[in-house]
């Protein structure tokens, strides 16, 4: 990978998504207080891409207004249905619009939120080392169900990808699997992706049928392999969603006990992305801490603590509360019962009963 990252990386979120049954689009769904598309945009700024490339269904819409809002350096695409569909079509688009792109292009899914930068790094640098045309991101599945299947020659190397509905029996037997992105030359991706036929059974373009074009091409296909299956998983339901709230969550879990947190219960203890606690803090079983707050050193909350962007000082003590929007003192001591919110700051307070007290409204 060049010191500048890749030339671009390209999210596609022009799905529908209707599998979630909500309102909100499915790339739009929140994990760990923050939506599946800021989480895989925020992946793609950490490669430090040359280009960001969102792909959005319009420009009127929830998600382009929130790629507008998060990311305002994104370049934002639109894929209209003009008789064709699919990744293939996405991508043929983004070229159509911004013209050819000199370099590594690397292209993701937008509901992906468990995808981790370190793959992506490993995946252009394993690209680019073997001068590949195009480096697929493979996983092996428990159940390959619903994934496109990898398919090798007798020598291992990698020959195309075969989608679920347009693969045999034999072929459906294949557990490693196509994660759907991929590391693309440029140049070489801006003429494939033009060839791209639509599937017999689909009427799609599959950006998956590009490996095949550019080995008939005379070019390498290469595979980066993932160990964790879980990671390249894409969420298209309810029941996906939550269970990427729960990777995300142990995953947050784990990186600040080891950064000297005590975590008494994790199975209870729900933390966002963008909460920050200091060492030496003690969070209680069935707590939630949520949006931007901030812990500091020493502080105890919980057990049974609900905190929501709410800034906590060194030493305090928080204890089956509610707090939103507040800021609580060094050494204070919330509850238990209180429910704070910024209500409660503009009110006049008697004196407090004693020095390091937070007074509070019982709800």
């Amino acid at each position: 990978m060049t010191a500048n990252g890749p030339a671009a990386v390209i999210v596609l979120a022009a799905g529908e998504g209707t599998r979630m049954r909500t309102a909100t689009p499915k790339m739009l769904n929140e994990v760990c207080g923050r939506p599946m598309l800021g989480h895989v945009l925020s992946v793609a700024q950490e490669l430090h891409p040359q280009r960001l490339i969102l792909v959005v269904a319009g420009l009127d819409g929830q998600v382009a207004a929130y790629a507008r809002g998060h990311y305002p350096e994104a370049t934002l695409v639109v894929q209209e249905r003009r008789g064709s569909w699919g990744t293939g079509h996405a991508v043929r688009t983004v070229i159509e619009n911004v013209g050819t792109i000199h370099g590594t292009v690397v292209v993701l899914f937008s509901d992906t939120p468990m995808l981790r930068v370190t793959t992506l790094e490993s995946l252009v640098a394993e690209h680019e080392a073997a001068g590949a045309a195009v480096t697929v991101l493979t996983a092996r599945a428990p159940d390959p169900t619903g994934y496109g299947r990898i398919l090798r020659d007798q020598e291992g190397r990698i020959t195309g990808i075969v989608e679920q509905a347009d693969a045999t029996p034999e072929q459906r037997s294949v557990t490693e699997i196509s994660s759907g992105m991929f590391a693309f030359d440029g140049d070489l991706l801006a003429d494939a992706v033009k060839r791209v036929p639509a599937a017999a059974a689909t009427g799609e373009e599959y950006l998956t049928e590009v490996p095949a074009i550019l080995r008939a091409d005379g070019y390498l296909v290469a595979g980066a392999f993932c160990p964790d299956f879980e990671e390249i998983q894409g969420v298209n339901n309810q029941a996906q969603l939550a269970s990427a709230r729960r990777v995300l969550n142990e995953r947050l879990l784990a990186r600040w006990m080891a950064a000297g947190v005590t975590i008494v219960d994790p199975a209870s203890t729900w933390i966002d992305v963008d909460v920050q606690i200091e060492p030496g803090a003690r969070i209680g079983q069935t707590t939630q801490l949520e949006g931007c707050t901030t812990i500091g050193a020493d502080a105890e909350i919980g057990p049974g603590s609900l905190l929501r962007d709410t800034a906590v000082g060194p030493g305090a003590q928080v204890l089956q509360s509610v707090c939103e929007a507040t800021v609580i003192e060094p050494a204070a001591v919330v509850g238990p019962f209180a429910h704070l919110r910024p209500d409660n700051l503009d009110q006049p307070e008697a004196p407090p009963a004693r020095k390091g007290t937070w007074l509070y409204e019982e709800s």
